[in-house]
């Protein structure tokens, strides 16, 4: 990779034109004035085609299960005679579907409120958004475990309390890093903002999640509403939501795979109204993503977001432990084995497939591998973005749980845990496609960084400045602390010999 960058810098030098890498030997089209564009749409193949057919197989089976347990208590208790296969786990007093759906559609209510304040707020307020969501998820977390505490709900309540010290933690030790995350935010909202329409992709897609969950709250509902135990309710609550969470994803996905293409496209191209800015490059990045990139979309939402999360967590422990020796050794051996994952399972992919078409797992070794060929890799790990922007997305989901628990407690008190907690995925979901249109920009930001920095420089000269400074620390930092290690691991060899 290395190679090719050289040769297309020293090629680009006499022609005067910026260098873009060409992916895997595939050469990039250049146009009449000398600009960069995409590899041409033929080069496109149908990708992980496996997993578009298990996620809609999935889409299919769960939806008619869901379809199946709401209908049997709507309007009428056990309307298909499911009660018989039941009837061994009675543990609570049946109800109705409509009891409970209306506390879902209260949660869908606010969670897209929550998600279009996001947005309309996006250029003037949003870097006071993302402090507020930084500062106060701690102190929300904290409320609701007391709360849980006195409502008798000790297991939640130690849950909580668990998150919040997790929460607190964490931003204790990325303090440092605030500032330059709230940099890249900041860019990100501009590029976004210089782009209304990938706003109103993230609007569109609210949509057709508001449609499944239509469907999806009918049938947790009357899940809720069965006469089954509390243990079957919540198996059949945790599977649902594990498909809930995947199709959030893949929805989430699909809007970060468009905006990453649009942003490259106008960093690549200097600006959107060009001449040599492809024609409709929304409509092909949708095309692209909602059929031969699909597979991949779908495969990476299932893995992707639970390590780059333990990704972020392990890394604030590790800054924090000092030089007890038997714990570092522990949460090194856990880093690396993450940070392996994360070579196959990173959010960067979405570039490389918005772009180039590639299957999921080629696309996150490539971008993961250009981060560290170039050392922007440093800088990535550096930048809190993606942390700080999930950080609003819990709390959005978390207000949404608590506007649907306050509604249950007053009519079903024994089911409050359990509605406000499946209440907050579908916040955490709504308000997360609000959020990723900024991460999408801060990826692509970060892959045209590392394939041509002088792309960020044309787009924005200080952010570029202010880019490299941060990279030329953080690699000084990685030096002397190796360094450190080197020296450390040497006196203990000498002491070794001389005993």
């Amino acid at each position: 990779m290395t190679d090719s960058r050289t040769s297309t810098s020293s090629s680009s030098d006499s022609s005067g034109t910026l260098p873009v890498p060409p992916p895997n030997g595939v050469q990039g089209r250049i146009s009449a004035d000398g600009r960069h564009a995409l590899p041409p749409d033929v080069s496109r193949q149908w990708r992980d085609v496996f997993w578009l057919a298990l996620f809609v197989l999935h889409l299919i089976l769960v939806g008619f299960v869901l379809g199946v347990l709401g209908y049997n208590r709507f309007k009428t208790k056990d309307r298909l005679n499911i009660d018989k296969y039941t009837m061994g786990f009675l543990e609570n007093q049946a109800g109705l579907t409509e009891d409970y759906w209306p506390m879902y559609a209260l949660a869908a209510g606010v969670g897209t409120i929550l998600g279009w304040i996001w947005l309309s707020l996006l250029g003037s307020l949003a870097n006071g958004m993302m402090k507020i969501a930084v500062h106060f998820l701690t102190t929300y977390l904290a409320v609701i475990s007391v709360l849980c505490f006195w409502g008798k709900q000790f297991a939640w309540g130690v849950v909580f309390a668990i998150g919040a010290a997790l929460q607190f933690l964490y931003v204790i030790s990325v303090i440092d890093r605030l500032p330059f995350t709230m940099l890249v935010l900041r860019r990100a909202v501009k590029m976004v903002w210089s782009l209304p329409e990938v706003m109103g992709v993230s609007c569109g897609f609210m949509l057709v999640m508001l449609l499944w969950l239509a469907l999806w709250s009918f049938g947790v509902a009357g899940v809720v509403a069965l006469s089954l135990g509390d243990s079957g309710r919540w198996w059949l609550l945790l599977v649902f939501s594990i498909s809930l969470f995947w199709t959030g994803a893949v929805l989430c996905n699909i809007v970060h795979v468009i905006v990453s293409g649009m942003v490259f496209l106008v960093l690549i191209h200097g600006g959107r109204d060009v001449e040599s800015m492809p024609s409709k490059p929304l409509v092909n990045s949708l095309q692209f993503a909602m059929t031969k990139s699909f597979g991949s979309i779908c495969y990476g939402s299932l893995f992707t977001a639970a390590i780059r999360t333990l990704r972020w967590e392990i890394r604030g422990i590790r800054s924090k432990i000092g030089n007890n020796e038997c714990l570092l050794c522990l949460v090194d051996f856990l880093f690396h084995l993450v940070e392996t994952l994360v070579r196959f399972f990173n959010k960067y992919a979405y570039v490389q497939i918005a772009v180039y078409g590639k299957n999921f797992n080629h696309s996150a070794r490539d971008a993961w591998e250009l981060f560290q060929s170039t050392g922007v890799e440093a800088l990535v790990a550096y930048d809190c973005s993606g942390a700080v922007l999930l950080m609003g997305t819990v709390l959005g989901g978390l207000v949404v749980g608590t506007c649907s628990g306050v509604w249950t407690r007053i009519h079903h008190p024994d089911r409050v845990i359990m509605v406000g907690s499946t209440a907050m995925l579908i916040g955490m979901i709504l308000v997360g496609l609000a959020m990723v249109v900024i991460e999408s920009a801060v990826t692509s930001i970060y892959i045209c960084y590392a394939e041509d920095p002088l792309l960020i420089h044309r787009w924005d000269a200080e952010f570029f400045l202010q880019m490299s400074e941060t990279l030329h620390q953080r690699l000084q930092h990685r030096s002397a602390r190796a360094r450190e290690v080197l020296r450390r691991f040497d006196g203990q060899t000498q002491q070794t010999l001389a005993a």
